[in-house]
This record gives C-alpha cells, sequence and structure tokens, in this order.
C-alpha cells in the first residue's frame, strides 16, 4: 500500500505560565492507503494536541511547531497557513472533533453545515452544496429530510453522523477521528464504529483514530500507535498489540482491559502521568515501570525496530534484555 502521510520529528510546544508544555515530542509514523492508525493513551498524553499539529488548527500560545509532515510525498509544514487553508485543510485532510454537539453551531441548520465545507474549500454554489450535503446525510445513515433540523433536534448518535458527513463531503484522503464514540451509549457507539467501517471500505479511507479507549480501537484499527507523554513509545499491528504488547506501558495498558472469554487478574498502573512541562530524565516512563534499570534513568531511549514496521522505544530491547 502507498503511503498517504508520512510524519517526521514532529513538535508541537505551547507557552504557559508555568512553563513550556512538550505536548508533542519528535513523533514519526507513517500511514498507508486505506489503513485506520488508531493513537491510544492515558489522557493528557498529547494525542488530541497531534490531531490538531496535523491538520495546523493552532491555538496563539504556540511555543515550538517543526518537523515534517507529508501527505502524497510533499512537505505541508513549508506551505503558510493560507495556503495549507485552501489546498490541504480539509481537501487532503479533515477532522471529526471531539463532542459532536460541540462541533455544530445551535443555530444553523444542520444541511447548511455539513455543506458549508464545500462552500468554503470548493467554491461550490449553496445550492448545489445542500443537494450534496443531502447525499452526505443519506451515506451516514441519516435522512435528507434533517438537513432542515437544528442540531438540538437530533439525536447524540445523528449529530455524531452529520459531523462524520461534514468531514467526509470535500472528499479527503485522511480522516481525524479524535474520540468519536466517547459521549455515546454502547450501543450507538457499536453503530458508528460499524458506520466507520463501512465507509472506510466503500471509499478508501485513511484513517488516524484517537481514543483512550483499546476496546473500541479493536474493532477498526490495522496499527495501534501508543503514546505516552507526548511521545510515541510503540507502533505495532493491531493483532501483535492485542496479543503481545511490547513497551512495558503498553503490556499495563492492556493487562487493565476486561476480556469476556478469558479470565484474568486486572492490574493498574501506579503513580500518575508526568508533567509535559518537566517530563522526567530519561525514559518517560520510568518512575511507574517495574523493569526500569540505570539506564532508563539517565537516557531517553531511541525508536527500535522489532520487526519490520514494529517500533518501541525502550531500552529493555535495545540491552538484550527481551
Amino acid at each position: 500500500m502507498s503511503t498517504v502521510l508520512s510524519v517526521k520529528n514532529l513538535r508541537l510546544y505551547f507557552t504557559t505560565r508555568k512553563g513550556v508544555v512538550k505536548a508533542v515530542d519528535n513523533i514519526s509514523f507513517d500511514l498507508k492507503k486505506g489503513e485506520t492508525l488508531a493513537i491510544v493513551g492515558e489522557s493528557g498524553c498529547g494525542k488530541s494536541s497531534l490531531a490538531k499539529a496535523l491538520i495546523r488548527l493552532l491555538p496563539r500560545n504556540v511555543h515550538t511547531y517543526s518537523g515534517e509532515i507529508l501527505i502524497d510525498g510533499n512537505d505541508v509544514m513549508k506551505l503558510s497557513d493560507e495556503m495549507f487553508r485552501r489546498l490541504i485543510r480539509w481537501r487532503k485532510i479533515s477532522m471529526v472533533f471531539q463532542g459532536a454537539q460541540n462541533s455544530l453551531n445551535p443555530v444553523l441548520k444542520v444541511g447548511f453545515q455539513v455543506a458549508e465545507p464545500l462552500m468554503i474549500h470548493n467554491n461550490v454554489s449553496r445550492e448545489d452544496a445542500l443537494a450534496e450535503a443531502k447525499k452526505y446525510l443519506r451515506l451516514v445513515g441519516i435522512h435528507e429530510s434533517f438537513a432542515e433540523r437544528y442540531p438540538f433536534e437530533l439525536s447524540g448518535g445523528m449529530k455524531q453522523r452529520a459531523v462524520i458527513a461534514m468531514a467526509l463531503i470535500t472528499h479527503p484522503e485522511i480522516i481525524i477521528l479524535d474520540e468519536p464514540t466517547s459521549a455515546l451509549d454502547v450501543i450507538t457507539q457499536a453503530n458508528i464504529i460499524n458506520l466507520l467501517k463501512k465507509i472506510k471500505n466503500e471509499l478508501g479511507l485513511s484513517y488516524i483514530f484517537i481514543t483512550h479507549d483499546i476496546a473500541v480501537t479493536s474493532e477498526l484499527a490495522d496499527r495501534v500507535a501508543v503514546m505516552y507523554a507526548g511521545e510515541i513509545v510503540e507502533i505495532s499491528d493491531a493483532d501483535e498489540f492485542y496479543y503481545r504488547p511490547k513497551h512495558p506501558y503498553a503490556e499495563k495498558l492492556m493487562a487493565s482491559v476486561p476480556t469476556l472469554r478469558t479470565d484474568k487478574k486486572l492490574e493498574f498502573i501506579p503513580g500518575a502521568p508526568p508533567s509535559l512541562i518537566n517530563p522526567p530524565q530519561g525514559c518517560r516512563f520510568n518512575p511507574r515501570c517495574p523493569y526500569a534499570f540505570e539506564k532508563c534513568l539517565k537516557e531517553s531511549p531511541p525508536p527500535y525496530e522489532v520487526k519490520s514496521g514494529n517500533i518501541v522505544r525502550c531500552w529493555l530491547y535495545h540491552e538484550g534484555k527481551r
């Protein structure tokens, strides 16, 4: 499969009163055409900041924004903000934001909001854009009559479907899904996941699926990237990750997930995530890691390829301890 997105040494730091927050710190990964890459980790590890860095929706307090983001081989970091808005955002890469209720304007009809990206980014007339919006509402399982309704008239699941239609309407290659099911009940979550799988297969899309719910990712992910304290500490094929996670943090995450068909003792991760202003010296997981040794406390481990395409940042593998 061809690579549609390649991220190299991406950094996004924020200036705050307490210091510089290293929300995204030297992250690299690739996304193949038609692939779903799930990004998992505890709250506050930098997942949503990574999404904002990719689509360049940045707050005013940015301290550092550097690295390479290659879409179809072109480094979009070299584009000005205006050119990125015109050529890339919503044309090549779009996003389903966390919390559909907050993504929809309560005083505008749903159909207009779904159609708006076409009018802004593709210069499509209002009439033609509204007709296309109805088509995409049908695609995500909403009757076209709901185009004339306001967001408060839709259920939570229907709002989420409308936001997905909004992300799809300009035919982007890549869609970032930031916690698309977090505010929904279990049945509605399953319906949304099935919808995303159907759309992905029909349109040949590539997904970046950001979540802290590992169980949800198992339905959709082809590969899994584990974030901890602003860094990606492991990237593995999904089948490999769910049964044999490599990084100690990933092991603890999987050990905390209950299963239906096996009787296992659930574990927890001791301590708390570190500050992204003053992260620990060496490996950032070392204060919570049961396997930490002297080198872990002093030096940050580089990425180590344990298998073709499977990466882990852990001294246990460099030192031959695993």
